[in-house]
């Protein structure tokens, strides 16, 4: 008989490691903990080994470092083998960051007064947004490795809305973010913060002005005087290590993620001195009301101007809204190259703007597909063109000896197999907005169920990986043969709290299995810092903290246990 060693036994008991969790018990916490530490490398600076947490969102409350959340093996598409920890040979490790939202908060085209109905209109934290991406960029470099598998990161990938309201100074800054370099997170004045919340306007938290009788500070949230003014500091971003490739999300190709891209005259409202911060409730709500609903028809002039309270602020000829094409050629400039490669993923194919999807190498024997599941025909949500979806279709077959056709039926040939990871910024639940699209109007477009029946035909598709929804959640998608199944992986943003990036490592469990193992991170940033401090790694603090205390807060995107730290198991389709 085998002998049972200590790393094998705690592999046999880990798929009753969700049993385990409904014991709502300190003790079973523990053990499941004690349990991960056996089958891990290393859980250092993951959610594995603490995660943020407060108290009630009813009142504001700080942060401090909790226990951490262990593995939970989910056998939806595949049963759990023993031993296999000890036969693993990792194939991949990357890591995803999702909805980092950095945000020109100054830009008059914006329209943050429409938060008590739309509550990603503003945030609290958002000034902040640049340094806590940066601390965020900071973790990936210090944990180097997955943690299940000992292997180095090959590279990261963002799932889109990377800017929040497509400008290209907020593109400029997600660059120099990601790649590295003096980052000068301002726009309009040079000394002075001219946004809402220097404003007085008590719709909003002003933390440098005491007394203005807001939701915000009603809850409790703190005068914290120079706050904004260090937002707005220049400070020196370290750049990711790895490579890294982009995706891109409709924040990414329309105003604040939510309008049609392209209304006549709106560069003038971008660039201009003249930024609405207030309109009476029931026009805020008819706004609101006409944004949120398809079909509708959004009084442009009235959201940007009319009546209402309206600041002057500094122009600014760089917040001019950037097209899609001017996205892919900045990431294309030898400038914002960084860790590489050229272009993130783009080429000079994708320079035109009108076809911005493309495949990558992740590792040997590992495709990636980046998508674009965005239409600028407006509203958030997305879907994917026929010519798409074709080319989706023929680059797995390319990858796949065996597969099946649209009528359910066994295709086999001979090329050389691939594993193949998906990666777009809508979820499948998310794609449902059909309209068409500027770039390729007499193009048909296909919803999120139609895509998923697409990748069930391809047994080499292992997962896809998205964000857009700013919440945990992780679906398997069965197919008609064990071998047909696949894993959709969403993960929160980096914007609403938790502030999470995930990731992913993919290992061949050498017994007819793969694994996926999905670990979440969060910035190298304390959980709380001194509120007068005003270092870079104070201020990610912060923009957690306030992120925690948002009075918009929905704690449901943490996501359950089942969608945090998971190994998740498939047939390997290749034997």
């Amino acid at each position: 008989m085998a002998e049972l060693t200590r790393r094998t036994f705690a592999t046999a008991g880990a798929a009753g490691l969700g049993l385990l969790l409904c014991t709502p018990t300190a003790n079973a916490l523990d053990r499941a903990l004690r349990l991960t530490g056996t089958r891990s490398v290393t859980t250092a600076g993951t959610t594995l080994e603490q995660v943020a947490t407060g108290g009630s969102t009813a009142s504001y409350s700080r942060l401090s470092a909790g226990p951490g959340w262990p593995l939970v093996v989910r056998s939806d598409l595949a049963a759990p083998q023993s031993g296999r920890d000890d036969r693993r040979r990792a194939l991949s490790a990357f890591v995803q960051f999702t909805d980092l939202h950095i945000t020109d908060t100054e830009s008059p085209a914006r329209f943050e007064y429409l938060h008590p109905f739309i509550g990603s209109a503003h945030r609290p934290q958002e000034a902040l947004g640049t340094v806590a991406t940066s601390a965020l960029v900071e973790r990936v470099n210090s944990v180097r490795q997955g943690p299940f598998t000992g292997r180095p990161f090959d590279l990261m990938v963002t799932t889109g809305d990377n800017t929040d309201n497509h400008e290209l100074i907020e593109l400029d800054w997600f660059l120099k973010v990601l790649n590295g370099g003096s980052v000068a997170p301002n726009s309009g004045a040079t000394n002075a913060y001219e946004g809402v919340q220097s404003s007085g306007n008590k719709e909003f938290w002003n933390p440098s002005i005491a007394g203005v009788g807001d939701d915000y500070s009603a809850k409790g949230f703190p005068q914290l005087p120079g706050l904004l003014e260090a937002g707005i500091k220049t400070f020196t971003a370290p750049g990711l290590d790895v490579p890294w490739f982009c995706t891109f999300g409709n924040h990414d190709d329309s105003i604040v993620g939510s309008l049609p891209a392209q209304i006549p005259g709106i560069d003038a409202w971008y660039t201009g001195k003249y930024k609405v911060i207030g309109k009476d409730e029931a026009t805020a709500k008819k706004l609101a009301d006409a944004i949120k609903k398809p079909g509708s028809s959004v009084p442009i002039g009235e959201l940007f101007g009319g009546s209402g309270t309206i600041r002057e602020v500094t122009p600014d000829a760089r917040r001019r809204p950037f097209d899609t094409g001017e996205f892919v050629r900045a990431h294309l400039d030898s400038a914002n190259t960084g860790p590489g490669p050229v272009g993130h993923g783009f080429t000079s194919s994708n320079a035109d703007g009108k076809n911005v999807y493309y495949t990558f190498r992740i590792a040997p024997g590992i495709t990636g597909i980046s998508l674009d599941t965005t239409t600028d025909a407006g509203f958030a949500d997305g879907s994917i063109g026929l010519a798409q979806y074709n080319w989706v279709e023929a680059t797995l077959k390319r990858g796949s000896s065996t597969y099946y056709d649209f009528f359910g039926r066994k295709t086999t040939h001979a090329v050389t197999d691939e594993l193949f990871l998906l990666f777009s910024h809508h979820t499948s639940g998310s794609m449902g907005n059909v309209l068409p699209d500027s770039r390729h109007l007499l193009d048909p477009r296909l919803d999120g169920n139609a895509f998923v029946a697409l990748l069930k035909r391809f047994p080499n598709v292992l997962a896809w990986v998205n964000g857009h929804t700013h919440l945990n959640k992780i679906t398997p998608h069965a197919g008609n043969t064990p071998r047909q199944g696949f894993w959709e992986i969403n993960t929160a943003s980096h914007v609403d709290f938790p502030q999470h990036a995930r990731i992913v490592e993919v290992a061949d469990n050498a017994d007819g299995t793969l694994s996926l193992f999905t670990t979440l991170i969060e910035a190298e940033a304390p959980y709380a810092a001194d509120y007068d401090a005003r270092t870079p790694q104070a201020l990610a603090s912060l923009y957690r903290e306030l992120s925690y205390n948002d009075i918009h807060v929905d704690l449901g995107r943490v996501g359950d246990a089942t969608d945090h730290n998971t190994e998740l198991l498939l047939v390997n389709p290749l034997g």
